[in-house]
């Protein structure tokens, strides 16, 4: 098997150096990851420019891109290999709820999907960071029985891992995304007035027993199989009604 590995961290942050030494135990593992950290890029693509891969040791590239360029460019581009499988991560953060939408580590997860490739994401959900092995000690098992998964074409698995140790971990658990209140209020920048940080996430709003935050919360692994359809399907009669009012 032969694994394309990325992150929305860069490629020096501590998890993807352990997720590369987790799954090169089982596996060939071909990383390409954005040379500085593009955390929150979410799926966007770099069009206005040209991307140059710089190659930092065998089978590791750094790339002035965002992860979803990162993977784009290794499976239609530079890597004349064929690719098995993508794993982003291990993300320094968790990915829990509306995080997958912005999250860039989720992003290039569903690049290898739209590239028809199986894909996973993995995130430590901590901003501690203290037990990133637990996290490659989890993706090696996951890959080693991805192949059994009865999972159709399009689906992304989003893995989010609690920071403790290996020996504390209750269990795995499939669960779907809560979500979150609205985010807090942008910052403004101490020195210059006329700048803004985006503010924090909000905090867990739906996270009920079944959701990626309760299993996390619980010290479960958190597996939570996500789709690209965004569409609202039991509203779209709704919205028919609606249109049949407006008169061109």
């Amino acid at each position: 098997m032969r694994i394309l590995i990325s992150n929305d961290d860069g490629y020096q942050a501590k998890g993807i150096k352990q997720l590369t030494e987790s799954l090169s135990e089982i596996a060939e593992v071909i990383v390409v990851a954005p040379s500085e950290n593009k955390s929150a890029a979410s799926s966007s693509l770099t069009i206005g420019k040209p991307l140059k891969p710089v190659q930092i040791a065998d089978n590791i590239y750094a790339i002035d891109a965002t992860p979803s360029d990162c993977v784009h460019l290794a499976v239609c581009g530079f890597i004349k290999e064929s690719i098995d499988l993508v794993v982003t991560g291990i993300n320094f953060g968790a990915n829990l709820g509306d995080d997958v939408i912005y999250s860039g580590t989720v992003a290039g997860a569903i690049e290898g999907r739209f590239l028809g490739l199986p894909s996973i994401a993995i995130s430590l959900a901590s901003w501690d960071g203290k037990h990133f092995e637990t996290a490659g000690a989890i993706a090696k098992q996951l890959v080693t029985q991805i192949d059994k998964a009865p999972l159709s074409h399009n689906t992304i698995i989003n893995v989010n891992v609690p920071d403790v140790p290996l020996s504390e971990i209750m269990g795995i658990k499939s669960t779907r995304l809560g979500n979150r209140h609205m985010s807090e209020p942008s910052i403004q920048d101490k020195d210059d007035p006329s700048l803004y940080w985006i503010g924090e996430n909000g905090q867990e709003a739906d996270n009920g027993e079944g959701t990626d935050f309760h299993a996390i919360a619980n010290n479960y692994v958190s597996v939570t199989p996500l789709q690209i359809d965004l569409t609202k399907y039991n509203e779209m009669q709704q919205v028919s009604d609606w249109l049949s009012q407006i008169n061109l």
